[in-house]
């Protein structure tokens, strides 16, 4: 028997890609639905499969989830909303207008396409940069005031708040705080902090540190995947109008720590230190992740280490032949 029917919005990039395959292999029916920004080649695999079924739109359209709905499988059961400009770099780099309507004006539209369709549940990807600094040095909770640093966090603060006043409504709305992601996935990513750390220590034999004691929290992608599944699953009651942190206690770690990973593995990698403070997305946090675990079970199952030695393992045979190619970054690329 085929399973329900979840529109992923974003479903060619680092997550969605990983979660189409994951959600196919479940027996799900997917749609992805996505403008192919940086390539489409994560989405060749599935392309045989009958439970699979490719949109090429831009979720900006204003009917961009309807048409996308009429030309499948008519109505979606759920929506998994990963697309946007993801990061404060990228988000710099095209502005707050077209960040501001990518990332709040577009959530706003796929979630009321997604209510006239009579979706269950809308699963939104958010992020712990909505914390900001700490200001007590304590971990931060779901209940913990937000102090975004940087406009992405600040467009994902916005669109958290605009779901959360849609709670009553058909369509349950859930989001999920991730923590920084690291590991591989059909569409790797190597501008975050644990995959740019090995792919510089590989390629360079050297590291080059900013903001050397920030603690920050990290996530593999494949756990996260495991996350936005389970909240798919759970009973509604336990995730309508919801906000989890999705990520580990043992995924928080100071930036020193990740390094020592590395060398661990990289021992001739040389290490400089530069006290630059730079604008953008400022993160020295903790984060608790004790309401997911409580409400929804879940656990990780890989470590920072983990990741560490699949990625370089992707590197040393050459799994991934061009690291340093644009696709592989989103800062690069400028939304006109």
């Amino acid at each position: 028997m085929t399973g329900k029917h979840i529109l992923i919005t974003g479903g060619a990039g680092y997550i969605g890609s990983l979660l189409t395959s994951e959600l196919l292999r479940a027996n799900y029916r997917v749609t992805v639905l996505d403008s192919l920004l940086f390539g489409g080649e994560s989405l060749l695999p599935f392309l045989h499969n009958p439970n699979f079924h490719f949109v090429k739109a831009d979720v900006t359209e204003p009917r961009a989830i309807k048409d996308a709905a009429r030309d499948g499988w008519q109505k979606p059961d759920s929506i998994v909303h990963l697309a946007a400009i993801v990061g404060f770099p990228a988000c710099q780099a095209v502005g707050r207008q077209v960040a501001w309507r990518y990332n709040v004006e577009a959530t706003e539209m796929v979630f009321e396409q997604a209510a006239d369709l009579g979706a269950d549940r809308f699963v939104f990807a958010s992020t712990y940069s909505n914390y900001g600094l700490a200001a007590d040095g304590k971990p931060v909770t779901e209940e913990s005031p937000l102090n975004p640093q940087s406009l992405y966090a600040e467009t994902k603060v916005a669109a958290e708040g605009y779901l959360l006043a849609q709670k009553d409504g058909v369509t349950a709305p859930i989001s999920f705080r991730f923590a920084t992601l690291y590991g591989i996935s059909p569409r790797t990513r190597f501008d975050l902090i644990v995959n740019q750390f090995v792919l510089d220590a590989y390629t360079r034999r050297q590291l080059l540190i900013y903001q050397r004691g920030y603690s920050r929290s990290f996530v593999h992608v494949q756990d996260v995947v495991r996350g936005i599944i389970i909240g798919l699953e759970a009973d509604k009651s336990k995730v309508r109008g919801q906000v989890f942190n999705l990520g580990t206690d043992d995924g928080n770690y100071t930036k020193d720590q990740i390094v020592n990973l590395v060398l661990k593995r990289m021992p001739e990698t040389v290490v400089e230190y530069k006290d630059l403070t730079f604008g953008g997305d400022m993160r020295d946090i903790t984060v608790s992740f004790e309401k997911i675990r409580r409400v929804l079970g879940f656990e990780t199952t890989l470590t920072v280490d983990d990741g560490v030695r699949e990625v370089l393992h992707a590197l040393k045979t050459g799994l991934i032949r061009n690291p340093s190619d644009e696709r592989y970054r989103n800062a690069q690329f400028i939304v006109q």
